[in-house]
């Protein structure tokens, strides 16, 4: 059987973290040393969808999403979330995280989480992590899924990853 080709993928990374979270710039640095050029960011927005991360990371919480300017084997992403667990852990005060790092990636069709949490719809990838479907683009448009997390059920987000889709598919056709 002849192998099949695998797209690359854009690398995207989700950021929650407080207020109080100082080295935010010196972070944007580390994520480039390990990931590569970041070539957007988003907006920041406020996080009130949940107060699942109010123990472990306080009030005030906020989101911000990255792209990578360098495409990935989708492959990679279980292996890029050991690496952001690492780094979570790095920053974390006292066993309590300052930031949560979410990496995923976005084809032409979704866009998707890696989870080290196993979930009906999550499909397990490799060394404890999964692949969460969050989002879906179909008819021109983000759509969030059934179980997407709250925040992803809000069109906020959509701005961003469609410019990021925009992106992607002028480097498809560079490739």
């Amino acid at each position: 059987m002849k192998p099949i080709n695998v797209k690359p993928v854009k690398l995207i990374i989700g950021l929650l973290y407080s207020n109080e979270f100082i080295n935010f710039e010196k972070f944007i640095n580390l994520l480039t040393t390990i990931f590569g050029e970041i070539d957007t960011i988003s907006s920041q927005f406020k996080f009130d969808y949940t107060n699942y991360y109010k123990t472990e990371m306080g009030n005030n919480l906020n989101r911000k999403f990255l792209s990578f300017k360098h495409l990935i084997s989708p492959q990679r992403i279980s292996e890029i979330k050991i690496i952001t667990n690492k780094i979570e852990q790095k920053y974390s005060n006292e066993h309590q995280r300052t930031i949560n790092i979410d990496p995923g990636y976005l084809d032409l069709d979704k866009l998707v989480l890696a989870s080290a949490k196993y979930g009906r719809q999550k499909i397990y990838l490799d060394k404890g992590i999964y692949a969460d479907p969050i989002l879906e683009y179909y008819k021109k448009s983000f759509s969030p899924f059934a179980w997407s997390f709250p925040d992803f059920k809000s069109p906020e987000y959509y701005d961003f990853f469609s410019r990021v889709r925009i992106s992607y598919k002028k480097q498809l056709k560079i490739i």
